[in-house]
């Protein structure tokens, strides 16, 4: 074991969204980033879509009126913002990249008012409540870290938090830490077994994205309910359990299912270096026996 440890100070923001008032809803992202500065944390998630409601309940042209380029008035934003407080911050936009053209893009800025780097969010659901396909082109930045100060960020978005190939590929290009912004709930008309179920999933995959690749993981998801737009639709409540995991899988720190919360972890990056040396799983991976895994399907 090391002895000298190199700990990271991470924070992450669960917040509700009451309203399409983009410059509202930064205001108030401002005001929790300041807050987690304040308290010395160094790198700050923000939750998938923070500027608007989710507003893939429904497929709606108007909609695209919400989209922001990139660089433009959010970046400007969010970039001062990192430079005022002196953190990593990572964003979560609604990018519009042209005519017809669009994305769901996280912006990271590294303790200054420029674009560190960006990720496109690569696997698109398509599902009712959230059609997302209607709007986002998938990725085409592929899974690179973004590097930056205090290490290499592989910043994966939502629907990418279920799939093992996108964590690993991410680990094995070089993150240092696995990082989620989310927006996901549950459908009311489900029952309380399979909405335990459903969430139960989602916490225990992302873990075993930690454990797999012995890498640190920090979610953040949004909260509260958020009506559909659909008349008879019952609409979303969105989740919460945002969290932060060890490179064991192990729980950090993890917010409520129903309540507003900003989380601080003292992340100990010495021991993810430990870990890797005692799990070496990227030593034993049999590369030559993978081909199969670019198939849609096996034999």
């Amino acid at each position: 074991m090391q002895n000298n440890k190199h700990i990271l100070k991470v924070g992450l923001v669960q917040a509700s969204v009451s309203s399409n008032d983009k410059h509202l809803n930064w205001q108030r992202s401002a005001e929790e980033v300041r807050l987690l500065a304040q308290q010395g944390v160094e790198c700050i998630l923000l939750q998938e879509l923070h500027s608007t409601l989710y507003f893939c309940q429904e497929e709606n042209v108007d909609t695209f009126d919400l989209a922001e380029p990139i660089p433009g008035e959010a970046t400007a934003f969010f970039g001062s913002l990192a430079a005022e407080c002196g953190v990593v911050l990572i964003t979560s936009l609604f990018e519009k990249r042209a005519s017809g053209l669009y994305h769901n893009t996280a912006v990271v800025f590294d303790k200054s008012t420029e674009i560190a780097g960006m990720y496109r969010k690569m696997h698109i659901p398509d599902d009712p409540g959230f059609y997302e396909k209607f709007y986002f082109t998938p990725g085409d930045l592929g899974f690179e870290p973004i590097k930056t100060s205090i290490g290499n960020l592989g910043v994966l978005v939502c629907w990418d938090q279920w799939y093992p190939e996108a964590a690993r590929l991410m680990a094995m290009n070089g993150a240092d830490i696995l990082f989620y912004p989310t927006a996901i709930g549950w459908d009311e008309r489900d029952s309380a077994d399979e909405k335990q179920r459903q969430q139960g999933a989602w916490e225990t995959i992302q873990r075993a994205h930690a454990v797999a690749n012995s890498v640190p993981v920090v979610v953040a998801n949004r909260v509260g309910f958020e009506a559909s737009p659909i008349s008879g639709d019952p609409g979303i409540n969105f989740w919460g359990h945002s969290f932060v995991a060890g490179p064991q899988g192990e729980i950090l720190a993890m917010a409520s299912d129903a309540e507003e919360a900003q989380l601080i972890v003292d992340i100990d990056m010495t021991r993810t270096e430990d870990v890797k040396r005692i799990w070496p799983y990227f030593r034993d991976r049999r590369i030559d026996a993978y081909n199969e895994i670019n198939k849609r399907w096996g034999s």
